[in-house]
């Protein structure tokens, strides 16, 4: 394509369009020019044969007058032999060639509906006054060549009835008409010579102009296009070192520097993708490694709530006994004189079991169910809050979190500390559910049909919390099983499978429910149904306790 002006390159239909656009204008624009020229000159031909005829007319008065027929013909034949002047002919009023300068015609009669007599005659009175602008008349004579013919009438002026000859009356308005042949063949001439002189002007002219334009839309829109289409290709083969030419400051030019700076910007990416492929191995060992401490921290603290329910359970079993020894060691200290060694032994048993019970009460605090300290909280909120918490160690396994709050959220009867437990639990369990890269995403929203949190409880307005993770999902066998206590699916040491217990607990205390979606290989949806409004007996004794 390069190098040659191929029928489907811009060069090309630019050519031929503007080739097309400016024959068709000069066409136009001749036709213009010839029908404009032919009607002056027509019209000047009109002009010429009526004001000579007038001439004739007031040149062979005289002689009409003194009846003298040789002067009249004398004077037609030497005005006939004029060039271009077919012949001069004088009709009478009943249409006798009185006189011409074509002899063998004088003494005929021309018929009314001949082409001179047409216009007067078409109708049984015939016309006596004929404007001057349709006295002329064009026609073809016998040889096919184009004539102009005008006629003058011969009217019947007092000088002539009154004249010597007495030849007419009075009542005789027209005495004949004088009717001139005038040859068109050197308007004609002219006419074509003026026609091939514009038509090769205008050839002229086009072709300057497609070449001046077709020298343009080459420099100012062929060259710049070859240069984008040269740099299309070196950019497709790879190729991104070579920037295009920037010729101009026009939209060509814009388009070139903003082509540049995609290369450039597209050299700035291969580079950084080579330096994360040098890098990524180190990376990934530092994720690595970071993941394992995270995954570490995790076990820990579901290792602690276990020691947390070991604890519960010692505490329960040592309580007792301990109650025995304090009580029965007090009422022997009682016997004992003060200031005695068995005084002094029993004070120290009496001392030593008290800080065992405190130990122990502290030890069932720590176990023991919490009862939800409700009040009105921002669940949103809440939310943002764990999520925090979490982000930093999910975005080392490349797990994305997402939120999906409704902002339209309203406030949500609750304790914030135990529901942010509940959110913890479930973003640990979607993390430990995904094994490579995911996401896990936290909705909210109000639910617009409202639920019953059990049963044959009447149902309640409630906000619904979804965490939605990618992980592994949950078979169906074990989605009845979760929620027990120390269940688990983790492997040894990565649970303890008391954090859905402790959620659903939680859940349940606040009067909601939770349900689970779950499909292997897809992942798993939990969605966290709570009141909105507080119980009648939660509101009341809230209100209660918060009097002074």
């Amino acid at each position: 394509m390069k190098g040659s002006v191929a029928p489907k390159t811009l060069k090309f239909k630019v050519g031929l369009y503007l080739a097309i656009a400016l024959t068709a204008a000069m066409l136009l624009f001749i036709l213009l020019v010839v029908k404009h020229q032919r009607d002056g000159l027509l019209q000047e031909a009109a002009s010429h044969v009526t004001q000579l005829s007038e001439v004739i007319t007031r040149s062979t008065r005289f002689a009409m007058l003194q009846n003298q027929p040789y002067y009249v013909h004398r004077i037609i034949q030497d005005v006939g032999s004029q060039k271009s002047i077919e012949k001069i002919r004088i009709f009478s009023k009943e249409g006798l060639i009185i006189d011409s300068t074509y002899a063998p015609e004088i003494g005929l009669k021309v018929d009314q509906k001949a082409e001179g007599c047409i216009r007067c005659h078409q109708s049984a009175k015939p016309l006596e006054q004929v404007p001057k602008s349709e006295r002329a008349r064009i026609f073809s004579g016998p040889d096919g060549k184009r004539l102009l013919g005008s006629m003058e009438v011969i009217r019947n002026e007092p000088s002539c009835y009154t004249a010597a000859c007495h030849q007419h009356t009075k009542t005789q308005s027209v005495l004949g008409v004088l009717d001139i042949v005038y040859s068109l063949e050197d308007i004609d001439r002219t006419m074509r010579t003026n026609v091939i002189t514009s038509a090769g002007f205008a050839l002229g002219f086009i072709i300057f102009a497609s070449l001046c334009v077709s020298f343009f839309v080459h420099r100012l829109v062929y060259v710049p296009l070859r240069d984008l289409e040269s740099g299309a290709e070196r950019l497709s083969s790879g190729n991104l070192e070579q920037p295009i030419p920037v010729r101009s400051g026009d939209e060509f030019g814009q388009l070139a520097a903003s082509f540049n700076a995609m290369t450039a910007a597209l050299g700035n990416s291969q580079a950084e993708l080579r330096d994360w492929g040098r890098t990524l191995e180190q990376k990934v060992e530092k994720r690595t490694q970071e993941l394992r401490i995270a995954e570490a921290e995790t076990a820990r603290s579901e290792k602690l709530a276990s020691v947390g329910l070991l604890a519960a359970g010692i505490a329960h079993e040592l309580n007792n006994p301990l109650t025995g020894i304090l009580t029965f060691a007090t009422l022997l200290r009682k016997k004992m004189p003060d200031g005695s060694a068995d005084a002094e032994d029993l004070d120290l048993v009496v001392r030593e079991t008290k800080r065992c019970a405190t130990i122990i009460r502290r030890l069932l605090d720590f176990a023991r169910e919490k009862t939800p300290e409700k009040k009105f909280a921002d669940l949103n909120r809440i939310i943002e809050d764990t999520v925090r918490i979490i982000e930093r160690p999910a975005s080392f396994r490349d797990i994305e979190i997402t939120l999906d709050l409704d902002r339209e959220l309203p406030p949500v009867w609750l304790d914030a500390d135990l529901i942010k437990q509940v959110i913890m639990n479930m973003l640990v369990n979607a993390q430990h559910a995904i094994e490579d890269a995911g996401s896990i995403t936290v909705r909210t929203r109000r639910c617009a049909v409202p639920k019953s949190p059990e049963p044959g409880l009447p149902s309640v307005p409630v906000v619904e919390m979804a965490v939605i993770d990618t992980g592994c999902g949950i078979p169906a066998q074990n989605l009845k099983r979760i929620f027990d206590p120390f269940f688990t699916s983790k492997g040894v040491g990565k649970g303890t499978g008391l954090g859905l217990s402790v959620s659903h607990g939680i859940v349940k205390a606040h009067g909601g429910t939770i349900e689970v979606e779950s499909k292997v290989g897809e992942g798993s949806t939990f969605r966290v149904y709570l009141p909105i409004e507080p119980p009648p007996g939660d509101q009341a004794s809230d209100s209660s306790g918060s009097q002074p």
